[in-house]
């Protein structure tokens, strides 16, 4: 008897891969299509919120994985075009994982994209952007700077929010140490 494969199972699979066998060797943690970026442990999610080459190249990772174009040593190999969407993906998913950190801190409401899959974050790269371009991070009314973010305008919102960025990793880091 022939055996059927689910072609979508299939492609699905090679995806998690390819997208997420490097960080669960980075990381040592288990990840598949489902994952979200609440899904990712402390740890995980502060190296990932930290500028700097290290990040990036995790962020290269999972990228290059999901949109199959080899591994992320292969990076300064890819076709200029190809470099540049690669690096507006990561500025967008640092941008995501920094607003997640600020999110468990307290710091922030609900986020845009906390109930969108890592893969599907990368793979709708452009429609998320232009999706979340005016839902900047909603500031918890809670935190001090609440009065003030209220009166900015919508792109003054994301800049007063990417402003906490040191604070918030500071922050951060004693929460996951204590």
């Amino acid at each position: 008897m022939t055996k059927v494969v689910d072609l979508h199972h299939y492609r699905t699979r090679m995806v998690e891969q390819r997208a997420f066998g490097p960080w669960q060797k980075r990381f040592g943690e288990t990840y598949d299509a489902a994952t979200r970026l609440m899904d990712l442990s402390d740890k995980t999610l502060y190296f990932l919120a930290q500028p700097g080459e290290e990040s990036s190249l995790a962020y290269y990772e999972i990228i290059m994985g999901v949109l199959n174009f080899g591994p992320a040593t292969k990076f300064n190999y890819l076709a200029s075009e190809q470099q540049m969407h690669v690096v507006d993906i990561h500025l967008f998913l640092a941008d995501q994982m920094r607003f997640e950190m600020m999110r468990r801190l307290g710091w922030l409401e609900t986020l845009p994209s906390q109930n969108f899959t890592l893969i599907s974050l990368v793979q709708t790269y452009e429609q998320m952007r232009n999706r979340f371009r005016d839902k900047p991070p909603g500031l918890a009314v809670s935190h001090p700077g609440h009065e003030a973010y209220r009166k900015l305008t919508i792109r003054e919102k994301e800049v007063f929010i990417r402003q906490m960025l040191r604070e918030a990793l500071e922050e951060f880091q004693k929460l996951i140490k204590s």
